[in-house]
């Protein structure tokens, strides 16, 4: 019996120098989202030591690190360590970090025991995709063929999984025509044309557009694309005639302005710059204004109703493309009349013979004058030219205003009266009146040297003023004319009292 007691003191002592302190587990994994807030605890291991007492597990260390702390809470028999996340963990920075926890026991020397933790970061959708660039920017000519690749788009996003699977699309907010013209392949981010470009309605498109994850809820990054169109010469020129007076009396001046337009061209630079002209014949030219692409269209020279009574003016407005694009524009003038044409009887003096015994009050013959005016300018009334006294013989003869027709008012004798002379005045009907001058009318003009002279005396019962209008004409092959008015006014005489 002592010796089974030495032996068994023997095994004790043999127990207590190997007693170790150890983990169940040599290896623990921890999985921890990264969007976890500090302060949170995660539960270890306990490590387990035979001895008792002093000798028992006194405390746990942990490697040093930037996110975890070691925390010891004592439990019914033993403590029990948790590991305190003391600063987020972010994924994308490190997704897996490697600690060691070791327990010590408070024998003398010390017996330790290690645990291997594995620390898995989970994702969690923290980051937005970003584009490859805040903004791009890209040039294509107008008219460029529909279903066009323009532009591949590029944004990332760090995270994981369905986190970091990024799709396409324009924003909702902007012009409708952006949608017409321009797609967007949501996986790819390739920009394609969809639509008729055109330079001259838009020259630059500003496209937004957003990148989302699949997360939920989705995250979105956003950049710009910004679309130059450059010009091509596919527009002609456009005339318009923003004022037209197209009746023009032929006594107006050189220089009066009968239109005027505007020339435009939706094209830009030398596609849009006009050349104009006009390309048909008359006596108008253009006259540009200090306003770039505004012109008149004036008067060159005189116009005369009686040669030339209506033009067609071509206006042709060219661009400098290439090739250059025209157009054409054509209106009418209508040349109006004035009364610079007098009456003219086609034989002067005129000789009629007639029988004696004529019908009192029957047509002796008739007078016709012509005028080269229309209108009222043309309408002429016929009236007798009567000097003498009553038993004059012009006193028996009458004229009918409107026809000329000439009727004498006595049977006439030859025995008595072989041969008499009268004078008729074709008048017409302007604004001033225009006659057949004859010797007894007031005023007289000399053809060549253009020289006004009175050819009578005034009496009282002509009028106060007298208004001349003298032509002259040259002798072209297209004779060209031109008007003046006279305007002649009576006075009475005055005596000074010293004369």
């Amino acid at each position: 019996q002592r010796k089974f007691s030495h032996l068994r003191s023997v095994c004790l002592i043999l127990l207590v120098i190997c007693n170790c302190t150890i983990f169940p587990e040599k290896q623990q994994t921890l999985e921890i989202a990264e969007h976890t807030l500090p302060g949170r605890r995660f539960q270890l291991h306990s490590a387990r030591d035979p001895d008792a007492g002093i000798n028992s597990i006194r405390t746990y260390t942990l490697t040093s690190n930037d996110h975890f702390e070691i925390d010891i809470r004592q439990g019914d028999e033993d403590k029990i360590p948790f590991l305190v996340l003391k600063k987020s963990l972010d994924r994308e920075q490190k997704n897996k970090h490697i600690l060691i926890v070791t327990a010590v026991d408070g024998g003398k020397p010390p017996k330790t025991g290690t645990l291997n933790v594995s620390i898995i970061v989970l994702d969690s959708n923290d980051n937005r995709p970003i584009f490859s660039q805040e903004m791009y920017q890209i040039e294509i000519q107008e008219n460029v063929p529909i279903g066009t690749s323009l532009f591949k788009i590029n944004a990332t996003d760090p995270d994981e999984g369905t986190n970091g699977e990024i799709e396409y699309s324009l924003v909702k907010t902007l012009r409708k025509n952006i949608y017409r013209l321009f797609e967007l392949d949501k996986l790819t981010g390739l920009i394609k044309v969809k639509g008729l470009v055109d330079y001259e309605e838009n020259d630059v498109y500003k496209l937004d557009v957003e990148a989302s994850d699949k997360a939920t809820p989705p995250m979105t990054g956003e950049s710009r694309v910004i679309i130059k169109v450059i010009d091509v010469n596919d527009n002609p020129p456009e005339i318009e005639v923003t004022s037209l007076s197209n009746t023009v009396s032929e006594d107006s001046k050189v220089g009066t302005v009968i239109s005027l337009l505007s020339v435009t061209d939706k094209d830009s630079g030398v596609n849009g710059k006009i050349i104009t002209s006009i390309i048909s014949d008359g006596p108008f030219e253009l006259k540009p204004s200090y306003k770039e692409n505004i012109y008149s269209v004036v008067t060159k020279g005189l116009l005369d109703r009686e040669q030339v009574s209506h033009y067609e003016l071509t206006i042709k407005a060219t661009d400098c493309g290439e090739p250059p694009l025209f157009t054409f524009k054509t209106f009418s003038i209508q040349i109006t009349d004035v009364n610079d044409n007098s009456p003219w009887f086609s034989q002067n003096p005129l000789q009629v013979y007639m029988f004696e015994n004529n019908v009192a009050g029957k047509i002796l013959f008739s007078v016709s004058a012509t005028d080269k005016d229309m209108n009222e300018n043309a309408v002429i009334s016929y009236h007798i030219v009567r000097e003498g006294g009553p038993n004059d013989i012009m006193s028996f003869l009458n004229v009918q205003p409107e026809n000329g027709h000439i009727t004498a008012m006595k049977s006439f004798d030859f025995e008595t009266v072989k041969t008499f002379q009268f004078q008729v005045v074709a008048t017409d009907s302007g604004t001033p009146s225009l006659s057949e001058v004859t010797d007894h009318s007031l005023f007289g003009l000399d053809r060549y040297t253009g020289q006004i002279r009175t050819l009578r005396s005034f009496t009282e019962t002509d009028e106060a003023e007298h208004k001349l209008v003298i032509l002259v004409k040259d002798n072209g092959n297209v004779s060209l004319s031109a008007t003046a008015t006279v305007i002649v006014k009576l006075v009475e005489s005055f005596r000074y009292p010293w004369c």
